[in-house]
């Protein structure tokens, strides 16, 4: 059994530990945390059982497996204060737009660096992931990083050059997804339905019709076509969604989400 620890003891370092817990990866006294905001790690280890560390370096120290959740623009000096640990662990890293090889300019280019791509509904346990590690990993070390992003969802490795285009996609696409749901509702109230209501029922009718993408492999347009009769209500919903444009505004979003990601990775 390997040893983890975290650097960050942010939500997404929380949901990631609760999701290892539930499926039994790791007993809660078996993770280490660190966080420099002192409450906040008191209060994740307080919630979950997980033990708290002093510092980053004897969380280091005692970990084979870091993974780094903390915002991108705090990598940089959290890696360099351990970088003499950290060249002989293996580094996962969570932070947005942060290239594996500006984690190896201070660990080598022989370190064991795995850059992730999660997103927001890991929080739920409904996460997708895609990660991608560099030549110097090993294939316990993909298999590693497969078991924990699995805790929290679906996970796929990917090439790296992929992650940018990952992030536009289901890296932003929660928050579209959100427009979408609140339009959905706004929509239900505009016809007559409480709000508390038309939201519960635009939340589901959004899950619901991705579970049938999912459970039963089907193309989303041939599920469409399945849903819209000959001169119905819902042909004609879609022909107002047509003449708005939503399809190619919604490429767009995705496009100016890559683009965007693109920028801050400087790639």
């Amino acid at each position: 059994m390997f040893s983890l620890g975290f650097i960050g003891a942010g939500n997404m370092a929380g949901a990631i530990i609760t999701g290892i817990i539930r499926k039994d990866l790791f007993r809660a006294n078996e993770i280490t945390i660190f966080d420099i905001d002192i409450e906040q790690s008191k209060k994740l280890s307080e919630g979950l059982g997980v033990k708290p560390s002093k510092t980053s370096r004897d969380l280091a120290e005692n970990a084979d497996t870091v993974i780094l959740a903390v915002k991108p623009d705090k990598i940089a000096p959290v890696v360099q204060e351990i970088k003499d640990i950290l060249r002989n662990s293996l580094t996962i890293s969570i932070a947005a737009g942060v290239t594996i090889s500006s984690i190896q300019s201070y660990l080598g280019v022989d370190s064991r660096v795995i850059r992730v791509m999660p997103n927001a509904p890991a929080l739920v346990l409904e996460g997708a992931s895609a990660f991608s590690g560099s030549h110097a990993c090993r294939q316990g070390d993909i298999e590693r990083a497969r078991s924990i992003l699995g805790a929290i969802g679906t996970c796929q490795e990917l090439d790296e050059s992929l992650l940018n285009a990952i992030t536009g996609l289901s890296g932003s696409g929660p928050a579209f997804c959100f427009i979408f749901m609140e339009a959905l509702a706004d929509g239900g109230v505009r016809a007559g339905l409480d709000r508390d209501v038309a939201l519960q029922f635009a939340a589901t009718t959004m899950k619901g019709a991705a579970q049938m993408v999912l459970e039963n492999h089907r193309h989303p347009a041939e599920l469409k076509d399945m849903v819209c009769s000959p001169a119905g209500t819902t042909i004609e919903g879609v022909h107002a969604l047509e003449s708005k444009g939503m399809r190619s505004a919604v490429m767009d979003a995705i496009h100016a989400a890559y683009t965007r990601a693109m920028e801050l990775s400087g790639t």
